[in-house]
């Protein structure tokens, strides 16, 4: 009698939303804005940048790190400040938007800003910038996972055994200062270090934390944006969102997300061995590193 009071019990909490949730959500790294069925792509990348300033967000940076994806990375003073108050919050400081063709058809689409919060170990769920953003662009589905994973899940990922976690980033390089260490970054960007560029800086106030968005182009073996993602990003809904990389100065020192954390929170679902595997790319984790360290290093 006693089970059967409290089977009801939760089951009415449960429906009322304000008891033990049962299934906690799941979520994923991606969400689809829009499917254009034709288009031509600068005049869709125009249109979409027009829409996010249009909701106040400010646009950080841009590129095209192949002729098939446009990446727009956008910031504002609510992700700023969510930043701010987070430890290495600057990862979580701006959003990735993509606009990407596959075949005939244009896909909009963008990092869901409650998975990246989570995944970056954020103290916020960023759930307003989700609100903003599907406001401005659109919002059909997540995608980029098959199942996804909880909040809590997210917060202790790693692949697999024997690989890092969010706080066991590649450290790059330490300098006297903050100063100095921005210095060197944005020196080996401009000097093309490592066939690295710069995307983007975002400023993170109140804290001496710097968050750079990176290309990596295709003339240095096993890091490039374009090499990669043709080996992983193969599915029907493409997750171009994924890039760029960054790079984040906190105080004097200069970490980068490990690659085999940073590609598999973005890529869950991909296989360790076969076609379109972590195998395939087997290189690249330790050829970004390298090429990360060449642009920390300076000119």
């Amino acid at each position: 009698m006693k089970s059967i009071r409290f089977s009801s019990l939760v089951l009415l909490l449960f429906l009322l939303g304000v008891g033990p949730v049962l299934a906690a959500e799941k979520l994923k790294p991606f969400i689809l804005a829009e499917r254009l069925g034709e288009g031509n792509m600068a005049d869709v990348v125009t249109q979409v940048k027009n829409k996010l300033v249009a909701a106040n967000f400010n646009i950080a940076g841009e590129y095209s790190p192949y002729r098939s994806a446009h990446i727009i990375v956008v910031t504002n003073a609510r992700l700023k400040q969510a930043a701010a108050k987070s430890e290495f919050g600057g990862y979580g400081a701006g959003q990735r938007v993509a606009v990407t063709q596959v075949g005939t058809e244009l896909q909009v689409s963008y990092t869901n800003p409650v998975y990246m919060a989570n995944a970056y170990r954020m103290n916020d769920d960023l759930a307003d910038i989700a609100e903003q953003l599907a406001g401005a662009l659109g919002r059909i589905q997540q995608f980029g996972s098959e199942e996804g994973m909880t909040a809590a899940k997210l917060r202790k990922y790693h692949y697999m055994f024997g690989m890092e976690y969010f706080d066991e980033p590649s450290e790059l390089a330490e300098y006297d200062s903050y100063r100095q260490a921005v210095a060197a970054v944005e020196a080996g960007l401009a000097a093309g270090k490592g066939g690295a560029g710069k995307v983007y800086r975002i400023d993170i106030p109140g804290k001496q934390e710097t968050v750079f968005g990176v290309s990596l182009n295709n003339q240095v073996e096993c890091s490039g944006d374009e090499f990669i993602m043709s080996e992983i990003d193969f599915k029907p809904l493409r997750s171009s969102a994924h890039l760029p990389y960054e790079i984040l100065v906190s105080e004097n020192q200069v970490y980068a997300l490990y690659a085999r954390f940073r590609i598999a929170i973005n890529f869950p679902d991909l296989k360790m061995v076969g076609r379109n595997s972590f195998m395939n790319i087997m290189c690249a984790p330790g050829a970004i590193e390298d090429a990360l360290e060449a642009v920390a290093a300076g000119a």
